[in-house]
């Protein structure tokens, strides 16, 4: 099997966010073969990452086996090397990644999740981010919540209140969204210390790496974040000196399935958590069935009604389909592009 094309357009998706998300939003990347079997991801980077693929990876691997999906992994980061390392190169790297993968999945004729040494079918519980208070009809549609908090006052108030409505048996969880500083994480965290949170998440920008350090060792509750890293490599000090204690990669921005893998790995090594940032897409979801020991997949992205094959979440659990690679549908003859 020889790859013959290997093509990325970005879709135009309904009530996507007026913002970066969809200015360098999600892309998504086909790779066919002279077989006739096409493989699907989703990478980012807007129209920019649309040309990385289109230019630089595309004439890498065409004629390519793509079987061997790690040497092409390394390839392609090699290739962009002088202008990437972490960001829009990356974004491109990871759609392409994650169609090898599904490509893969569908020559064997199962799922990833199977590929990867899991199953399907089990299932795994998710949560989903709130801003504000948490609606009571929503308690029954997620086995977690976690509040959007950049507003650092009354943090406590919210969330005995949001407790109040989950019942004391349901994680919680609060994300500032890289807008605190150290003291007044540390702040927060010692008012909240006995209302029994999961994590805060990403109190600090993602490269205050001496800010977190001193999160790591003073918090009282546990610290996450990852999200906006790039790599296994980018994550390699964040695990080595424990800026984290649960680790957040996402698989459509940080190197695609290959570089989520090998998180997974170093995390268990270290004894740290892994939850990947929209787990509950079908790009993480494989992952977390196969290979997590605490799995918890976070809602995904609502706007993306152009990715088919999505199982849905129901009563606060998701479960992967038995269909080969990610069991994505992808319309492209229906795709709007910019």
């Amino acid at each position: 099997m020889k790859i013959t094309d290997v093509r990325a357009v970005q879709p135009v998706a309904e009530n996507s966010p007026p913002d970066w998300r969809t200015s360098l939003g999600q892309i998504l990347v086909a790779v066919e073969t002279d077989v006739g079997l096409t493989g699907y991801g989703v990478g980012g980077g807007g129209l920019a990452g649309v040309h990385v693929v289109q230019t630089i990876l595309r004439d890498l691997l065409l004629d390519s086996d793509p079987e061997p999906i790690e040497r092409l992994w390394q390839a392609m980061y090699q290739a962009t090397l002088p202008f990437g390392r972490k960001g829009i190169a990356i974004m491109a790297i990871s759609g392409v990644d994650l169609a090898l993968w599904d490509l893969r999945g569908r020559a064997a004729g199962v799922p990833v999740a199977e590929l990867l040494g899991g199953k399907v079918g089990e299932p795994i519980p998710t949560y989903v981010t709130v801003w504000d208070e948490i609606p009571p009809e929503l308690v029954q549609s997620h086995r977690a919540f976690k509040l959007h908090v950049e507003n650092q006052e009354d943090v406590r108030g919210l969330l005995e209140r949001a407790r109040s409505v989950v019942g004391p048996d349901c994680e919680l969880m609060i994300d500032a969204w890289m807008r605190w500083d150290l003291e007044t994480t540390l702040q927060v965290a010692e008012q909240t210390a006995d209302l029994d949170l999961a994590w805060i998440e990403e109190p600090l920008p993602a490269d205050d790496f001496a800010g977190y350090a001193r999160l790591a060792a003073k918090s009282p509750i546990p610290i996450a974040g990852g999200e906006h890293e790039f790599t296994a490599a980018g994550f390699a000090e964040i695990i080595e000196r424990r800026l984290h204690q649960v680790l957040q990669p996402d698989v459509c921005w940080v190197g695609g399935l290959t570089e989520l893998l090998k998180i997974y790995r170093s995390a268990r090594e270290a004894g740290l958590r892994v939850c990947p940032h929209r787990g509950s897409e079908i790009w993480a979801l494989h992952a977390i069935a196969a290979v997590d020991p605490q799995p918890l997949a976070e809602s995904g992205r609502p706007w993306m009604t152009w990715v088919g094959g999505q199982p849905p979440i129901v009563d606060g659990f998701i479960r992967p389909t038995d269909r080969p690679g990610f069991g994505a549908e992808i319309d492209e003859d229906q795709l709007q592009t910019l």
